[in-house]
């Protein structure tokens, strides 16, 4: 399970220096694809369970610390890419959505629990979550590194490294593990693994000198890039893409009935114009899948 480890004098002084270090305090850049201009899809909505069909929510879990996929606007909002996206899902579906934020880890717990429909948070689909949830995959991410401006970090040789994630990402639980094994069994140093609890915190830590580099995925990290006015830039070219997918209680009919919005979005090009939006189109697909890991 995911492990939360801040330095306390650290988490002090980026909270003090948050917005000096990274200005996150962006709105939404405008989607041209606002769920009010998404026309419910009979065929999706034909799919769903009784039960959604008669609340007329979809409650939706996110993290909301992963810009600029999900975040909060200076108004506590959540906003993002994957935010539109699941709003134009609520569209489809002829459903309201209602956003539920949480930790990380707490989202699958509540799908499982049945207090949360979908979890749209940035999930890599990978075997393991899918013995817990469903995935409907809609984006293919690459992890990406960034360092200060002007280092020669080389994540491909990274033992002895200090680097920053946020908890419980496949960066955190998957990709830097691996990387540590490599260190130990080569008799090298191990890389010192800074897990936060938000992307911001991980980012800071680089910009203050505290991490000597973070791992993300690509959208995020360049996203990051972006708001430290040139403190950061990325280290090496992205790698390891893999899938990203709405989660869903294993099993269930809502499951079918997501893949099948998604897919009228991609048909109707509402996703390829949110996507544009939010300059992420690189990773954009044309085809809807279910459990990709599993599925190939």
């Amino acid at each position: 399970m995911r492990v939360r480890y801040v330095i306390p004098a650290f988490a002090a002084v980026a909270a003090l220096l948050l917005t000096g270090c990274v200005d996150n305090s962006t709105t939404n850049p405008g989607s041209t694809e606002s769920a009010s201009t998404i026309a419910a899809d009979p065929a999706a909505v034909a799919l769903l369970p009784a039960s959604l069909k008669d609340a007329g929510t979809l409650v939706i879990g996110t993290d909301a610390a992963y810009p600029p996929n999900e975040f909060k606007d200076n108004a506590g909002e959540p906003i993002g890419w994957g935010i539109e996206l699941a709003k134009g899902i609520s569209a489809k579906l002829g459903l309201t959505p209602k956003f539920q934020i949480a930790s990380f880890d707490n989202i699958i717990p509540s799908i499982t629990g049945g207090t949360v429909d979908i979890g749209e948070s940035s999930f890599t689909d990978n075997l393991e979550r899918e013995k817990q949830v469903d995935f409907v995959n809609y984006y293919n991410a690459g992890i990406l590194w960034a360092a200060a401006a002007g280092s020669t970090i080389d994540p491909n040789n990274a033992c002895g490294l200090t680097v920053a994630v946020q908890s419980n990402t496949v960066e955190d639980t998957d990709e830097l593990p691996a990387k540590n094994e490599a260190c130990i069994a080569a008799g090298k140093p191990k890389i010192d693994v800074l897990p936060y609890p938000s992307q911001d915190e991980a980012t800071n830590a680089v910009v203050l000198g505290k991490a000597d580099a973070l791992s993300a995925d690509s959208p995020v990290t360049l996203y990051a890039i972006s708001k430290t006015e040139g403190k950061l830039e990325a280290a090496g070219e992205s790698f390891d893409v893999a899938p990203y997918g709405i989660t869903v209680n294993k099993g269930s009919e809502l499951t079918k009935a997501v893949q099948v919005a998604l897919q009228s979005m991609v048909d109707d090009g509402s996703y390829g114009k949110i996507l544009d939006t939010w300059g992420v189109t690189d990773g954009g697909i044309s085809k809807i899948t279910i459990n990709a890991a599993a599925n190939g």
